[in-house]
């Protein structure tokens, strides 16, 4: 047991360095980007987004999370799961390809077409890559992953940014993403040194297919209503409302999805060993959502405060009117933790059809509220967004406290104090703020007095969080 946790550190910190270092530098180079392109030019490839990603879902069916949480897993399965990946693949790339003029014509804009066919060729890149992945976190191996992942997207945003530069506009986009997957593809080969048998398991498919199917289905609800904002914004507003939003999202959702990611990749795969250990489970949950929060929410709260000044210092005055639209995503996107772990646990246990129903509900109302925002602009939208995720945070919770004893008054005990500690650092520092006009004097004052006052408070508020990063970064 001391060693998996030992093991479990280590890939956490390489994890955490995979996440931030090559999402870092991914986001820095797309904000150079975003001040050599316009607006409409986020918004077309947001447009295509929601294409895109349900496709991927497609692909994916869920294997990979089925891969994972198998544990007699074989070369069989793996090579049953490459086939089918790459096959379905090429068949939803000739999809889009022939319906390339029917989605151009939804938003009437006729350069989409030649767009959403070389845009998807990403789709038959990836679907190469996607055992590899699997491989890599089963065995924690986040280290290689950090290495592959980091170059490619410095040579991917390399070529983006060239592109940009001289006025390729929605091309260096596309250039960049194509360009990344390409090589992730290509060294993902090289280095895991797996390569796929000869052998398609109809037996292995349907084991592995029972529990990803329903995955696969509540993936696509999650990932249809999180790019239904951009396919309806596009339609109903402008492609540059369609760019506003979609850069606004990105930057509020960046440091929360990351952390929730680098937290899923280290810990899923040991829940999923643990899977019968339901005491080991309940144990083990506050503490992580404890850390997570305690990490999670200052962030958030930070960029909220923070974001006029920063959209007109990294992005320039072209952006200003997405300043606002960050400050209220953040406000939603801080509560993601609280559901992806929920959510992790159900799934780790094997209870997919319990994800499903719950994502099922989840999404009827999300629609709801979407509709029902819709009419009033996009600052109502991000808070019909914010209202989504607290009533997302209710119903997982509500699910997962079936199957373990982690139920509402644990967990908002678990992070109440964390949240007020966040709250009151964020107001005292903006109030510090608004004593000058200067942006970058914003941002100083914003940090410096935040980081301050969040750090001084875990400490006198005796936090056991802020103590176990203390001893972590003193150890490394």
């Amino acid at each position: 047991m001391g060693l998996e946790i030992g093991n479990a550190k280590t890939e956490f910190i390489w994890s955490l360095i995979e996440r931030f270092s090559v999402q870092g530098i991914q986001f820095i180079l797309s904000l150079v980007i975003a001040r050599l392109v316009t607006p409409a030019d986020f918004g077309l490839i947001a447009m295509t987004a929601i294409f895109m990603a349900i496709a991927q879902v497609f692909i994916d069916s869920g294997f990979g999370a089925a891969l994972i949480q198998k544990k007699d897993r074989t070369n069989v399965d793996y090579s049953t799961v490459f086939f089918f990946n790459t096959v379905i693949a090429i068949i939803i790339y000739c999809i889009l390809y022939a319906s390339a003029p029917l989605i151009s014509d939804f938003y009437n804009l006729g350069e989409l077409t030649d767009v959403i066919r070389v845009l998807a060729l990403n789709l038959i890149i990836s679907s190469f890559s996607i055992v590899q992945r699997s491989k890599l976190n089963i065995a924690l191996n986040f280290k290689l992953l950090a290495k592959v992942s980091l170059i490619a997207v410095i040579i991917g945003g390399v070529a983006g940014t060239l592109l940009a530069y001289y006025g390729y506009g929605v091309w260096a986009l596309v250039a960049q993403t194509l360009t990344t997957n390409s090589i992730t593809t290509i060294l993902l080969w090289c280095t895991t040194k797996w390569h796929p048998s000869l052998v398609f398991s109809t037996e292995s498919f349907k084991q592995l297919f029972s529990f990803g199917s329903k995955l696969l289905i509540a993936d696509i609800l999650h990932t249809f209503y999180i790019n239904l904002y951009s396919l309806v914004i596009g339609k109903r507003y402008n492609a540059t409302d369609t760019g506003l939003y979609n850069r606004a999202s990105t930057i509020s959702q960046y440091p929360v999805l990351n952390l929730v990611q680098v937290l899923i990749r280290v810990t899923y795969p040991i829940q999923c060993e643990h899977q019968n250990d339901i005491a080991w489970l309940e144990n083990s949950f506050p503490k992580l959502l404890r850390m997570y929060v305690f990490i999670i929410f200052p962030i958030a709260l930070l960029i909220c405060i923070l974001a006029k000044p920063l959209v007109i210092v990294i992005l320039s005055d072209n952006w200003i009117k997405c300043a606002p639209l960050i400050s209220i995503l953040c406000l939603g996107y801080m509560w993601i933790p609280i559901s992806n772990l929920n959510g992790n646990i159900i799934k780790s246990i094997g209870r997919s059809d319990i994800s499903l129903k719950a994502e099922i509900i989840k999404k009827v109302m999300a629609l709801g509220i979407l509709a029902a925002t819709l009419p009033f602009g996009l600052s109502i939208l991000c808070w019909g967004v914010v209202l989504y995720n607290l009533i997302d945070d209710i119903i997982i919770i509500s699910f997962s406290r079936r199957l373990l004893n982690i139920g509402f008054r644990k967990q908002i005990a678990a992070i109440f104090p964390i949240l007020i500690l966040g709250s009151a650092a964020a107001l005292i520092s903006y109030a510090l703020m608004t004593f000058t006009n200067n942006d970058w004097a914003q941002i100083t004052i914003g940090l410096i007095s935040f980081a301050t006052l969040y750090i001084a408070g875990a400490w006198l508020l005796r936090l056991n969080e802020i103590r176990l990063i203390i001893s972590l970064l003193k150890k490394r």
